[in-house]
C-alpha cells in the first residue's frame, strides 16, 4: 500500500494506523478482483459465440485480446484522470 494514503492519519495510534492500512490493502485487492473479473465476463460474452473446442478460434482468441486491451487501456486513463482531478484538489486546498 502507498503510505502517503495515511498521511492524513499521522496522529492515530499505531494500532489505529495498522488496521487503517490492513483495510485499504484489503480494498485494493477486491477492487483489483472486481474489475479482472468484470473484464473475463465482459470479453467472454462478447467474443465467445459457441463451445465447438476446448479452445478458442483464431477470431475469438483475436477479440478477447483486443477486449482486453480496450479495457485496460480505458482503467489506465480514468486512473490517471482521477489521479490528475485528485493532484488539482489538493492543490487548491
Amino acid at each position: 500500500m502507498d503510505k502517503s494514503m495515511l498521511g492524513d492519519l499521522d496522529n492515530l495510534p499505531e494500532e489505529d494506523k495498522v488496521r487503517m492500512s490492513t483495510m485499504i490493502d484489503q480494498l485494493q485487492i477486491r477492487d483489483s478482483l472486481r474489475m479482472y473479473n468484470s473484464l473475463v465476463e465482459r470479453c467472454f460474452n462478447d467474443c465467445v459465440d459457441s463451445f465447438r473446442r476446448k479452445t478458442l478460434d483464431k477470431q475469438e482468441e483475436t477479440c478477447v485480446r483486443r477486449c482486453a486491451e480496450k479495457f485496460l487501456k480505458h482503467s489506465m486513463r480514468v486512473g490517471m484522470r482521477f489521479a490528475e482531478l485528485n493532484q488539482g484538489a489538493a492543490t487548491q486546498d
